[in-house]
């Protein structure tokens, strides 16, 4: 038995290991309860959406929020975290042309040291929401997030239903162009790997984590976990987020999105690029260890089936391409589902190793970037390793 055969395969048992053995994390069936009884009293909702030059996409996001059909008393709050593009003014005559629920747009001002833009944005927006309309529920969602008109009452039903804290939607991401094709299914695929749906709808599980774009949450649920004060550093924050709920004893639940979609457009590799690398070493704790555990685990997991198979076929290695496509045949069998999720033809699925080798690449350059003090780079601001507390 030779090397390669073993790492062949060693990278197969991992596949059958992720197959079986990660909350089933390829599948794409974990939705919002399609019949629910609705709730006999609809509770007060406050919807804040942080907007940082966003005034391009408004016209639809926006305008998706004030026509909400929900039964009971709902409001917009949109908070414009500093834009140069006219964002907040965009905002206000978009009311005024669409009428619908009511709209306050307001600005926090520079965020203080300590704080990310858009945490101190969405503190801001909570506190004015909460003032205002005492509202019993707060839905927070991103200025590039259109939603259906049942959205809302879909998302409270829910919660209200299965007597839940936090109400996540992962939102169905813009798949226009190639590059879209290539990485975008890829991105909620890895990120479903990471953090299985199934494991984080668990009332004891340990794993948590929400889709930013779309949180509902129990304004209780906001105190007791103390946020958005308690991971004001955080650039992930939608994950930070749901681990502050579910330490203070918060029931939280994520799912695929059937009424909520992103419309902000990514036409090109670098606009993707620039999407998984600003964030990527954060999500490995700023850890030189966990980028060296991942780069290998990434080749082991994605890189070397593909290569066993190639590889032992050209070398009369028969054994080797046998293990090689085996793995490689129960990667594309995992990655189909999320393909017809998002419409997308079958035989995009045995391109995941391609794909798998760019974002290997992009977590290295957020590596770099982070040493040369460029790290996490979003719209002019840039955030370095939060300080320990």
């Amino acid at each position: 038995m030779t090397v390669t055969t073993v790492i062949a395969g060693l990278s197969l048992l991992v596949w059958v290991w992720l197959l079986l053995g990660q909350g089933f994390f390829w599948r794409t069936d974990v939705r919002l309860p399609p019949r629910v009884a609705e709730p006999s009293a609809w509770p007060a909702v406050a919807v804040v959406v942080p907007a940082r030059d966003e005034a391009a996409v408004l016209d639809l996001s926006l305008a998706s929020l004030l026509a909400q059909d929900y039964p009971g008393r709902a409001e917009v709050f949109l908070v414009d975290d500093g834009s140069t593009d006219g964002t907040g003014d965009v905002a206000r005559e978009l009311a005024r042309a669409h009428g619908g629920l009511p709209l306050t747009v307001s600005s926090p001002g520079e965020p203080p040291t300590g704080w990310t833009g858009k945490l101190w944005a969405v503190r801001h927006g909570v506190a004015l929401a909460r003032e205002r309309t005492g509202a019993e529920y707060l839905l927070l969602t991103d200025a590039d997030i259109a939603h259906r008109p049942d959205s809302l009452r879909a998302l409270v039903t829910a919660a209200v239903g299965a007597d839940l804290d936090m109400v996540s939607q992962m939102a169905r991401l813009r798949v226009e162009t190639g590059w879209e094709r290539l990485i975008v299914p890829a991105f909620v695929y890895f990120f479903a790997q990471l953090y299985p749906f199934r494991w984080i709808n668990r009332p004891r599980s340990r794993t948590a984590a929400a889709a930013g774009g779309c949180v509902l949450i129990r304004a209780g649920a906001v105190d007791a976990a103390g946020v958005p004060d308690s991971i004001r550093q955080s650039v992930i924050d939608d994950v930070a987020l749901a681990g502050a709920v579910r330490r203070s004893g918060g029931r939280i639940w994520l799912g695929l999105a059937d009424r909520v979609d992103s419309i902000r457009p990514y036409p090109h590799l670098g606009e993707l690029w620039r999407m998984v690398s600003r964030s990527a070493y954060a999500q490995l704790r700023h850890s030189p260890a966990l980028l060296a555990g991942t780069v290998v685990g990434l080749v082991l997991i994605y890189l070397v089936p593909p290569a066993a198979a190639i590889g032992g076929a050209a070398a009369g290695a028969w054994s080797v391409c046998a293990l090689g496509a085996a793995a490689w045949a129960v990667m594309t069998a995992t990655y189909l589902p999320m393909l017809r999720y998002y419409g997308q033809r079958w035989w995009l699925a045995p391109t995941l190793p391609y794909t798998a080798a760019l974002y290997l690449l992009m977590t290295v350059d957020s590596a770099v970037q982070h040493y040369r003090g460029r790290g996490a780079a979003w719209k002019g601001r840039t955030y370095s390793r939060p300080d320990p507390t």
